[in-house]
């Protein structure tokens, strides 16, 4: 008899951005340690397709998978706890993406002239994308978007709710994430947000099996027992979900609270413990550096940092390796621009510019990539920053002084950087991009000595995810080189045969890099990145600080 299959379905209630998705992954990674096979899934109420034209001050930053898909940002903190599971497209979807589904198969006939209704077409296409990336797994934790209480969300809570009874109450599991404010004025918490959410989930005829209470504090046995009264929920079954330092703390505070013990007793799964042993190491590394370094962000998106979570991640991930804390000093790249904040980078470890799109500060960009590569600061550029690098390298080395990119100037006589042909013929925006998982070849030596690249991988074939529409152009990478630019990384592309540029570097520099590819879609806490790794560790050996109360940026 075939296993029966588990689902865990995760709500939000009083206010977004509570921390849902922290809590899914916090949960998969306690279960995914229990021997268990877990994959994870998004849902998000909005109706664009997926998040791929979306502004990152509208929905923070775009988390591409190997397959291309660009989905929500916590996509991105399943990958980093979940270590095991390989996430597509089918992980992630929207409402409309289901009203494009269902709207298209409708034109073409196929619900033979029903009339099409939210209940049960939408539903049934809802529960049709569960059950797809449900896939292989032995569970699957479902989280859904948006808040109980919004109209958005109905479809996708009423499809929830269906399926319990499809599967089989045994199998499925409501976890609902809410709030409980400590007010300082009373010296109390209050549940009452607590109680309303969960009145709004019950009367959508969901009630949940477990409640994660967010709060400041751990809620006492009392308020618990409290909360479960009125919700209609054991006390044994009400959690807290305290404020903590950083993320990779959440997990190791669940199992605490043995929540993962409660949620495969209540699913009737045998399991083993969970070894956190590794996990514990490198939270603690977290929590007690040995040094500290400040890296300069320089970006347009510098007040939304959701725009930047993968990255900042990342350069976590890269601190625990090197057994240092990384502080992130964001800078505004249009204030470079104006000729204020350039002074800031002078007082930083490392200079990294990120991804992003748009002329928008483009100039500051390229002044802080000069600055690095002038005063001998470890440098790290991603994607548009290994472009705006390449840009400054050609105005300044190499006499091209018209030198600038097809995407800002697209008539100018100088672009180092540049469309392919291929892609100027597609219409639909998404469809110009280089998207997902290509390889690269590494360059593994020059001039008797390894590349910052090789010595990064330790390896010369490697595979990355890509988001960008230019390249560099390779009409111009003769001089490039011949001036001093290394070329350390390349991919052949399989329709043309063109010679791709994935990686530059500058040799004598203490660390310069540049990456055509977003590194920090595959940095993991428990296996950080290797640029980002190679990155730190020169920016700790070549920076001001090095040791703990040095820096005061953060």
């Amino acid at each position: 008899m075939a296993k029966q299959k588990k689902y865990i379905f995760v709500t939000g209630g009083v206010l977004s951005s509570i921390g849902k998705g922290i809590a899914a992954a916090s949960i998969g990674m306690l279960l995914e340690q229990r021997g268990i096979k877990v994959t994870m899934a998004k849902m998000d109420p909005y109706l664009n397709v997926d998040p791929g034209t979306m502004s990152p001050f509208q929905h923070g930053e775009v988390f591409v998978l190997d397959d291309g898909a660009e989905t929500d940002l916590d996509l991105g903190h399943y990958s980093r706890f979940v270590q095991n599971a390989e996430f597509t497209r089918k992980n992630s979807f929207t409402t409309g993406r289901i009203y494009d589904t269902v709207i298209r198969r409708e034109r073409a006939g196929g619900y033979l002239g029903k009339t099409v209704q939210v209940i049960p077409h939408i539903t049934d296409e809802i529960k049709r994308h569960i059950d797809e990336a449900a896939g292989e797994a032995d569970l699957a934790i479902i989280e859904v978007g948006g808040t109980v209480g919004d109209i958005e969300s109905l479809p996708f809570l009423e499809a929830i709710r269906q399926i319990r009874a499809d599967k089989g109450a045994e199998n499925v599991l409501y976890v609902h994430l809410t709030l409980v404010p400590y007010i300082a004025a009373a010296g109390e918490l209050k549940t009452k947000p607590t109680q309303h959410s969960v009145k709004e989930l019950r009367e959508i005829g969901i009630q949940p099996d477990i409640l994660l209470c967010r709060s400041d504090r751990k809620l006492p046995k009392d308020v618990k027992e409290k909360i479960g009264l009125f919700c209609n929920v054991p006390g044994d079954q009400v959690f807290s979900a305290i404020d903590v330092s950083s993320i990779y703390e959440v997990p190791t505070y669940f199992a605490e609270e043995k929540l993962d013990e409660k949620i495969v007793e209540r699913l009737g799964i045998w399991t083993s413990s969970p070894d956190l042993s590794k996990w514990s190491a490198m939270v603690e590394k977290i929590r007690k550096p040995k040094g500290e370094v400040t890296i300069g962000v320089v970006g347009k998106y510098t007040d939304w940092r959701d725009s930047y979570k993968s990255l900042s991640e990342a350069l976590i991930h890269g601190g625990v390796a090197n057994d240092v804390k990384v502080n992130m000093l964001y800078v505004d790249s249009e204030e470079i621009e104006k000729g204020t904040n350039l002074d800031l980078l002078r007082s930083v470890d490392g200079v990294l510019v990120p991804g992003g799109f748009g002329e928008r500060g483009i100039e500051g960009k390229i002044k802080a990539a000069e600055f690095a590569r002038t005063e001998n600061v470890p440098y790290f550029g991603i994607c548009l920053g290994m472009q705006l690098a390449v840009v400054e390298f050609a105005r300044n080395r190499c006499e091209l002084k018209e030198a600038n990119s097809a995407e800002f100037r697209p008539e100018g006589r100088e672009s180092v950087i540049h469309m392919m042909e291929a892609q100027k013929s597609v219409t639909e925006k998404g469809g110009t991009m280089r998207l997902g998982a290509y390889p690269c070849q590494v360059l593994s030596k020059f001039g008797g000595h390894a590349t910052k690249a090789y010595t990064a991988y330790k390896k010369e074939q490697i595979s990355e995810r890509h988001r960008h529409r230019f390249e560099v152009n390779n009409q111009y990478r003769s001089v490039l080189e011949e001036r001093g630019l290394l070329v350390s990384g390349k991919y052949q592309d399989r329709n043309t045969g063109t010679e791709l540029v994935e990686i530059v570097e500058l040799p004598g520099h203490p660390w310069y890099l540049g990456c055509q590819f977003h590194p920090e879609f595959l940095s993991k806490p428990l296996s950080p990145h290797p640029l980002f790794v190679g990155f730190i560790k020169a920016a700790k050996e070549c920076g001001k600080g090095g040791q703990p109360g040095l820096k005061g940026i953060g």
